[in-house]
């Protein structure tokens, strides 16, 4: 499910975090209209399937739900050009 996950991530455009207690693997088939990128104004891909949270719910029996939580973060506090060996 973790790699479910990150998949879901990339399609979905934000961050997943697996909390369903499911281990080992699986062998899904999930199908769903991709959405077209923002500002797109003549989409190649038909509309006429699935969103993907649509399909999760009624293919998989999986609900995405929207929360707010702690995530890891990098930060970089400085960036120097590194000087002659």
């Amino acid at each position: 499910m973790e790699q479910i996950a990150l998949v879901l991530a990339g399609s979905a455009g934000r961050q997943i975090v697996n909390r369903t207690g499911l281990k080992g693997g699986f062998d899904l088939d999930l199908k769903w209209t991709p959405e077209p990128p923002a500002g797109d104004r003549n989409p190649a891909v038909s509309s006429t399937g699935p969103s993907i949270f649509t399909a999760l719910e009624e293919q998989l029996g999986l609900k995405l739900e929207s929360t707010r939580g702690p995530i890891e973060v990098l930060v970089i506090e400085s960036v120097e050009q590194p000087g002659p060996n």
